[in-house]
């Protein structure tokens, strides 16, 4: 006897009926799903379910012969198109115990449950395989070259200008070789032979107070430039300076070294300029009469032929010696304050005097002025060394004319001073500095 269980609806008995006598119904009560309700759902072949259960499609497909009565579980087998047994496809199917007392085992013969549908063999392939494709060659890989380090633009521009400098230098030097060597150059050699004009009572020699104001000018030079060339290129101040009584006008720490700088050299200017004309030594670097002009030609004629003119710094100057120092501090240094003056912290914004003077014009003066001044000390140092290094930095730094090493022994220390000051130009240095007269603030 079956052991009873469960019942498959609410309110049925239980599973499976006691006797089993009636296996179509026990199959077609046992493939019904779910109740769906109090009307419950027709069959497939249209008849209502007992008890007013949803029936299922049948467990197997319905004979083909016309007029034939569906076998049990014929709802079942409707969820899936007829398939061959499964001995036809190769894999048996197997099979378990009974679904109903004394009946046979389950799943009929030749039925296949949903999802266990066999699948159909592929005929085989007698065609060859293809074999593999042979990968393509890979290249090892290349080390990429190390980038090349771009230099800055303005260095490429100084360059082109140096190099089309020195061949215009170059074409200079020839033709006035040229010139000098025929009759009318020399001519006009023996007429100016590049001797500055000076007046009968014009001192004699360098006094020492020139000598020294020769040192501080040159090391103020320096640094102006370049705390002026750093102030040209940052572009984000590393600090910030600004005077107590004014907070608010504040400028780069480095602008103001520079306009501290500005301050001493224009002092330095000042001195100079009272103990020129003091002792008399003004005739010297002021031209008195116009024939300078011709014998600075002159004089410049033998500089580029290379026979150096005769000189004597100790008495006077060449024509060309004497524009150029006339031209460097009266013109030059003049110009050269104003602008800085005007671009400065201490010019005070009012509309007439920023009408006299733009500040755009300044700027446009204040840059070239400078420039003549980096290529004045440039050539002059240069024809210094090259026209007799010993006694000409005699005369100008050892306010003598005895042949001695005391001048070139003070010029190689002015040198290591001024690149040694030029060097701590950095705003670790200045910093401290300038605390004692204002206020520095990191930006």
């Amino acid at each position: 006897m079956t052991r009873q269980g469960l019942p498959r609806r609410p309110g049925g008995p239980p599973w499976p009926p006691v006797d089993g006598a009636d296996a179509g119904t026990a199959e077609v009560a046992h493939a019904t799903t779910r109740a769906d309700g109090p009307t419950g759902a027709g069959t497939a072949g249209g008849a209502a379910a007992p008890g007013g259960v949803r029936q299922g499609l049948p467990r197997v497909a319905r004979s083909t012969t016309a007029g034939a009565t569906a076998e049990p579980g014929a709802a079942f087998a409707q969820t899936a198109p007829a398939a061959a047994p499964a001995a036809a496809v190769g894999t048996p199917l197997r099979r378990g115990l009974p679904r109903t007392a004394g009946g046979a085992p389950w799943p009929p013969a030749g039925v296949v449950p949903p999802g266990r549908e066999p699948s159909v063999p592929v005929a085989p392939d007698d065609r060859p395989a293809e074999p593999p494709p042979t990968p393509e060659p890979v290249a090892p890989p290349v080390a990429a070259a190390p980038r090349r380090r771009r230099l800055p633009a303005w260095a490429g521009r100084t360059g082109i200008a140096a190099a089309v400098a020195a061949v215009v230098l170059g074409l200079l030097v020839l033709a006035a070789r040229w010139w000098v060597g025929t009759d009318a150059g020399q001519g006009f050699l023996a007429t100016y032979p590049g001797t500055a004009p000076l007046p009968d009572d014009a001192p004699v020699g360098i006094p020492a107070w020139l000598a020294w104001q020769h040192f501080f000018n040159v090391f103020l030079l320096v640094l102006v430039v370049r705390t002026g060339w750093q102030v040209r290129l940052q572009r984000r101040p590393a600090a910030s300076w600004a005077p107590r009584a004014d907070p608010g006008a504040r400028i780069g720490l480095m602008a103001w070294a520079h306009q501290a700088l500005d301050v001493l050299w224009v002092a330095n200017g000042a001195v100079y300029i009272v103990l020129l004309f003091v002792t008399g030594q003004w005739v010297r670097v002021v031209p008195t009469s116009w024939t300078v002009v011709p014998e600075a030609l002159s004089a410049g004629l033998q500089y580029l032929s290379l026979q150096w003119p005769t000189e004597d710094g100790w008495v006077h100057y060449n024509g060309l010696q004497q524009l150029a120092y006339f031209v460097t501090v009266f013109v030059a240094a003049p110009l050269a304050i104003l602008s800085g003056v005007r671009m400065s912290v201490y010019w005070r914004s009012r509309p007439a005097a920023d009408r006299l003077v733009p500040i755009g014009l300044a700027r446009r003066v204040h840059f070239p002025v400078m420039l003549y001044f980096v290529a004045f000390v440039v050539l002059h140092v240069a024809l210094v060394l090259a026209t007799g290094a010993r006694r000409n930095l005699d005369h100008m730094f050892g306010a003598r004319d005895d042949g001695s090493w005391v001048g070139l022994v003070l010029f190689l220390v002015s040198v290591v001073v001024i690149a040694g000051a030029a060097a701590a130009m950095r705003p670790v240095v200045v910093a401290p500095v300038a605390r004692r007269f204002g206020t520095v603030s990191g930006r």
